[in-house]
């Protein structure tokens, strides 16, 4: 498809506004390892010839050729090694994945071995600049690069929500692009089976379809009436695996076992523990219906599965599930009990382990690995399994203190389902918080790890689950551009990450995926953020696309095109004790708008010390063992079932109860007087109190939602007070503070009682 490039030339252009005066600074995502600049520019002509020494060399010179045609309406032709300018040069001894990239003295060399060259390609093309009458411009540089990781993913689930090959192809084109080397393709589901296996076909006429589609979140029990289904062809699955080989992205299949299996228990119920009958799932979820471990009739029908599925994918892995298993059926299945009786295991943890290990002794047998979510761990692993961490770390430290590959993939950080700003305005999600800045955050090498133990760390994977994802645009809205960040945690040394950087590259990539057609959430302005305010202020707001226009109100109301365009700063002034809301959109030249932007600025006065000197570290606590609908019970809760005084804000010492409440109340001590920012993310809800002031008002059952509060505080002591309930799920609060825009504050430091 042909596009126009909006390139790295072009974007720096509108973000430093002198272009025409000075070359452009390189703005490569993911981020090179070595970037040596230099003075002046090779321009690419029509006259320009090129040489291949190999048949790698020459796949990527027609690559760059076609990229050329497409955008610039030019092409090379072939020349000799003595008259061409643009040389392609096949270079094993560089890394496999390695290639270096040389501009300088009218002449572009690049060299690397397939993977390598392919990849050098990737970053020739984000080097390119506008066309002028003399030609296109590459800045003179030389470029020496290699990636962090040998597995850089990125998972669609296609079990909730079926998506077309086209649109698998278009992803896999971006993902390429972007270096990024593994598609995790989820194809079976309790809510749908998206592959065909010709033995058993009611996988096809019954498992792949579902009667109706909840609507919204887990509890409010609203379907859409619609059947849906769709699955993927054995050779359009052929199709799309060549297609991303000649990408250099490995297709890794996942077939949930033993849990998340209904859909195929509805197509053949002696499969499961109850024989049936079983629907195919349409509420989002785990389930109690799960394949029977003690039925040797699952593992012929997995084995069968498998040994269709195997010759599809020619990459080392098969992802087996192994997550979110309840064991509801199999205590009470006589076959499963019997299994567990004649082999001794002591319960149904390790009868999952006996499957997984089962599955993975055959796999292994054909010449595949394994790979499966971290609730691989629970009763004992497989021998050679690859692990997936994705409740968290925990799993991935546990797996590589025993000696297996793990594949980072905490849902803290790279869930990119989760919400990306202000749930208000933003698509209806499965829940969290995972702004763009936290996905650029994270570290893969654990430092609860040695050296040794985190060379077990292969790889990172971001993942895209659909339960709330219905179609194409939403996928692209909620993968990119986080999956930009998730790039470059791959790909670039820690050492070459820089946020602020890959911010001012981001506008050059967010144009390349316009181009494309891809319909990429538009990060909010540069410029915008909450301040808590002496007296008024002058705001200057920037737009994160190229072109991209502003429109802005303080008066309440909801932006469009016909409001104030930001075209300069203006001056933002509440009174004294009031807030003044400012919402803004940004609209690209397509016309494309983005969710409406919101930032609050509140005039306050800062809260003097109280005249106490605790000094007792920790604070206080009073535990509830029983049900709430909402933190704020915690005050009129009565008699605590438990109490006492604990270092921090932490609930470990509760969890082992299905539901609980939590009071803390104590002193936070203020080392310098400022404008501090408070972060809270819990599941499920929570309130934080400063000085009888609410600053964080997280509360009510939800997912993982961190919020954010400011409050100016004088030096010394203040009061502060969480609450906090669960009602069972996740478990889970985080809380930290410090002075706004530093580093934060270690909290058992500052509390005291």
């Amino acid at each position: 498809m042909k596009k126009t490039l909006l390139s790295a030339f072009t974007a720096l252009a509108f973000l430093t506004g002198s272009a025409q005066k000075k070359l452009p600074s390189i703005s490569i995502i993911p981020e090179p390892q070595s970037v040596q600049q230099m003075d002046g520019q090779v321009l690419i002509t029509p006259r320009m010839k090129y040489f291949t020494n190999s048949e790698g060399a020459e796949n990527a010179a027609k690559l760059f050729n076609t990229f050329l045609e497409a955008n610039y309406n030019m092409s090379l032709e072939k020349g000799t090694m003595q008259n061409s300018t643009l040389i392609f040069s096949d270079d094993e001894v560089l890394p496999a994945e390695g290639y270096q990239l040389t501009a300088t003295r009218n002449k572009i060399v690049l060299q690397g071995h397939e993977a390598g060259l392919f990849y050098g390609v990737q970053t020739l093309q984000q080097l390119l600049g506008t066309r002028t009458t003399l030609g296109v411009p590459v800045r003179a540089v030389t470029i020496k690069d290699a990636p962090r990781f040998a597995y850089r993913g990125l998972m669609l689930d296609v079990g909730r929500h079926f998506f077309p090959v086209a649109y698998i192809k278009q992803y896999i084109d971006v993902m390429a692009h972007y270096k990024l080397n593994r598609f995790h393709w989820h194809l079976t589901e309790d809510q749908g089976w998206r592959i065909e296996i010709k033995k058993y076909p009611r996988l096809q006429s019954v498992a792949s379809k579902r009667k109706e589609t909840m609507m919204g979140p887990y509890r409010d029990g609203k379907y859409d009436g619609k059947p849906y289904g769709g699955f993927y062809t054995q050779e359009e699955v052929k199709d799309v695996v060549k297609y991303a080989a000649e990408r250099f992205i490995t297709v890794v299949p996942e077939i949930e076992m033993p849990g998340h299996a209904q859909a195929a228990l509805a197509a053949y119920p002696n499969l499961g523990c109850t024989g049936g009958p079983y629907e195919v799932v349409t509420k989002w979820g785990v389930h109690k219906e799960v394949f029977c471990a003690g039925n040797d009739s699952v593992f012929t029908f997995l084995e069968d599965v498998l040994n269709e599925v195997m010759p599809l994918f020619p990459g080392q892995y098969v992802h087996i599930g192994g997550d979110e298993c309840p064991k509801d059926r199999w205590k009470t299945c006589p076959k499963c009990q019997a299994r567990m009786k004649a082999l001794g295991l002591k319960d149904e943890h390790e009868l999952q382990s006996y499957f997984i290990q089962r599955m993975e002794k055959y796999l292994n047998g054909k010449g595949k690995k394994i790979i499966g979510w971290d609730e691989i761990l629970e009763g004992g692993l497989a021998p050679d399994a690859t692990v997936m961490s994705w409740r968290g770390e925990a799993g991935g430290i546990a797996a590589a203190k025993q000696k297996h590959d793990v594949i980072m993939t905490p849902n803290t950080y790279l869930y990119l389902d989760y919400h990306q700003g202000n749930p208000a305005t933003e698509p209806l999600a499965i829940g969290g918080y995972l702004p763009l800045e936290k996905v650029y955050s994270y570290e893969p090498y654990p430092a609860s790890l040695s050296a040794e133990e985190q060379k077990y760390i292969k790889g990172v994977q971001g993942n895209v689950w659909t339960e709330y994802i219905p179609d194409q645009k939403s996928v692209d809205y909620f993968t990119y551009p986080r999956a930009l960040a998730l790039a470059e945690i791959t790909w670039s040394p820690t050492a070459k990450k820089n946020y602020a950087a890959f911010l001012a590259k981001l506008p050059a990539a967010l144009a390349d995926l316009d181009s494309r057609g891809v319909n990429f959430r538009i990060p909010e302005a540069k410029g915008a953020e909450n301040m808590v305010l002496s007296a008024g202020t002058t705001v200057s707001l920037q737009p994160s696309v190229p072109n991209g226009k502003i429109y802005y109100t303080i008066d309440g109301t909801q932006p469009s095109a016909s409001s104030t365009p930001s075209l300069k700063p203006f001056n933002v002034s509440p009174a004294p004790n009031q807030t003044i809301t400012l919402k803004y959109i940004i609209v690209m030249p397509s016309g494309r708008s983005s969710a409406v932007y919101t930032n609050t600025y509140v005039r306050k006065s800062y809260k003097n010390a109280l005249g106490v000197n605790p000094v007792n570290k920790g604070v206080q606590f009073s535990a509830y063992y029983r049900a709430f609908t909402q933190a704020k019970q915690t005050a009129n809760a009565g008699k605590a079932d438990t109490s006492g005084v604990q270092p921090d804000f932490s609930i470990r010492p509760f969890i082992h109860k299905t539901e609980f409440a939590v009071n803390f109340e104590g002193y936070i001590k203020v080392e310098e007087t400022g404008l501090y920012e408070f972060k809270v993310n819990s599941d499920d809800g929570s309130v934080l109190t400063v000085d009888n002031e609410v600053i964080i008002d997280n509360d009510g059952e939800h997912a993982p939602t961190e919020l954010t509060g400011m409050i100016p505080l004088m030096k010394g002591f203040h009061k502060v007070r969480l609450q906090y309930f669960d009602a069972g799920g996740d478990q889970q609060l985080q809380v930290s503070f410090g002075l706004k825009g530093k580093q934060s504050i270690n909290l058992r430091n500052a509390l005291f009682h």
